[in-house]
């Protein structure tokens, strides 16, 4: 406020000084008429007035009124007019010259409203471009707030969700004391202003029910504004809101969908061992003259099968725990090298009829792992180049150390994989859609190793061109502990 009255002071004695420029240029310097140093004065006049205001036009105008009085209507040098004519036309200036620096102080006054109108209109529009963007890692309630704050400069801003029972500050003020008038706000649909602190606490409305309450401190803005802003704001956290529940649909539909590819997988599964259990066993049955020779090959092929079953049935278990969000990994000291053979052997079957060359380095260093998930993770790689490698080419595997690291790489030889799809292919129930309606597959294999290999700090990649694709997991070497 200081700073306003000192700009008026100031420009009131430039006022002046105008009228006395114009007063010497037109008495002194270069003698005019009274006509023409009425024109000069009026001019001077209104140029002020459009220029910085009516109290400074209004000084200006006194003060040519008594100079154009003193020089220039007879008797000159005295305030005293002799001819009646001249009172008119001292008092017709006079009154245009104020008239005429109210309409040019009125006429800025609505140019400075516009203007801030405008500014209002900008600042809400980006306030809603705003809510547009913001992202989920944070709480959308904090970041509104947050956002209020940068884009209308206030002093601070509170955000009650009555919804979530939550409230979110943000800006370089703190409030203090207004939970109470917040909640009320938002329970009750009411306002609360505070001008001697500049605050005010408004309800936020979806429709007609308060969902929320804001409160705002800082420059004054009107009403107008500040019921845009709840607007947007209710609109925001319904936003917000939807997405939350789209999430959590999307979620229970993945469960869902992951549920029913598990059933579907298992029951395929579980289909092979089961026959072959109960082939042997009634044979078993039905023949009681069986020689022992024969009756052991029975009860070997019954006993292998149920350990392959107990085998798919824990295989199961761990890609259901697999859906969770963390991942937990029982680490010991492992030979990389051997748990492939196991997983191979646990999956003979699958390979009758098909090639496969294993190469492992000399003196393999033994590793900290999770000897169950590692080799649910190479059958999944296995199986998916059974699934897309030809038939008659042979798939190769190697084993490696490299520095401080393992590498297991799995390769096949069939179409390849489009570089536009190499990075999607990790995606869980992702499958090219080349490939979906002609080989079965559920797209969750290369999604599980590429989730095993990163809870033990490592990583799945592919390299992939026609007749060639190879998965690559890279593991530390001293791998201290799993991540999700």
């Amino acid at each position: 406020m200081f700073g306003t009255l000192r700009q008026v002071v100031v420009r009131s004695l430039l006022s002046l000084g105008a009228v006395a420029i114009v007063t010497l240029a037109a008495h002194a310097l270069i003698p005019v008429n009274p006509t023409t140093a009425g024109f000069a004065y009026l001019l001077v006049v209104l140029l002020i007035a459009s220029a910085w205001g009516f109290i400074e036009a209004l000084l200006a105008s006194l003060a040519a009124t008594l100079a154009f009085n003193f020089f220039f209507l007879p008797p000159v040098g005295t305030f005293t007019i002799a001819d009646p004519h001249n009172w008119v036309a001292l008092f017709s200036f006079l009154a245009t010259a104020l008239i005429a620096s109210r309409l040019s102080a009125k006429a800025e006054r609505r140019a400075r409203d516009a203007i801030e109108r405008q500014q209002d209109v900008e600042r809400l529009y980006t306030f809603s471009r705003a809510i547009l963007l913001i992202d989920s890692n944070e709480p959308f309630a904090k970041q509104l707030a947050r956002q209020l704050v940068e884009i209308f400069q206030l002093d601070a801003a509170l955000l009650y969700d009555r919804r979530a029972g939550e409230t979110h500050c943000a800006g370089p003020s703190d409030f203090e004391g207004l939970d109470d008038q917040l909640r009320d706000a938002a329970l009750r649909g009411v306002s609360f202003s505070d001008a001697e602190r500049s605050r005010v606490i408004t309800a936020v409305r979806l429709g007609s029910e308060p969902i929320a309450s804001i409160a705002l401190q800082g420059a004054r803005m009107p009403d107008s504004v500040l019921q845009g802003i709840a607007n947007l704001v209710a609109i925001g956290l319904e936003r917000a809101r939807a997405q939350d529940l789209e999430r959590q649909v999307e979620v229970a539909q993945q469960s869902e969908q992951l549920r029913t590819t598990l059933i579907d997988a298992m029951a395929h599964e579980f289909k092979t061992p089961l026959t072959s259990i109960k082939a042997a066993t009634t044979s078993l049955l039905s023949s009681s003259d069986q020689t022992p020779e024969s009756r052991k090959e029975l009860l070997t092929i019954a006993d292998e099968e149920a350990d392959h079953l107990r085998e798919l049935v824990d295989d199961s278990i761990e890609m259901a725990r697999l859906d969770t969000a963390h991942i937990d990994v029982h680490l010991e000291v492992s030979d990389l090298s051997q748990i492939v053979r196991e997983a191979l052997a646990s999956i003979g079957t699958d390979l009758a009829g098909r090639t496969l060359r294993l190469a492992c380095d000399e003196r393999l260093p033994e590793i900290p792992l999770d000897r169950r998930l590692m080799k649910l993770a190479v059958k999944q790689l296995v199986d998916n180049a059974l699934k897309y490698g030809l038939p008659e080419a042979p798939l190769e595997m190697r084993v490696q150390a490299t520095g401080e690291t393992m590498v297991l790489e799995v390769t096949d030889h069939g179409g390849g994989i489009p570089l536009d799809e190499q990075k999607r292919v990790f995606e869980r129930f992702y499958r090219s859609p080349s490939v979906k309606d002609q080989i079965p597959g559920s797209g969750l294999g290369l999604s599980i190793a590429s989730s095993i290999a990163r809870a033990h700090d490592g990583d799945l990649t592919v390299t992939s061109k026609p007749g060639q694709t190879t998965f690559r997991i890279t593991l530390p070497v001293n791998h201290k502990g799993g991540r999700n």
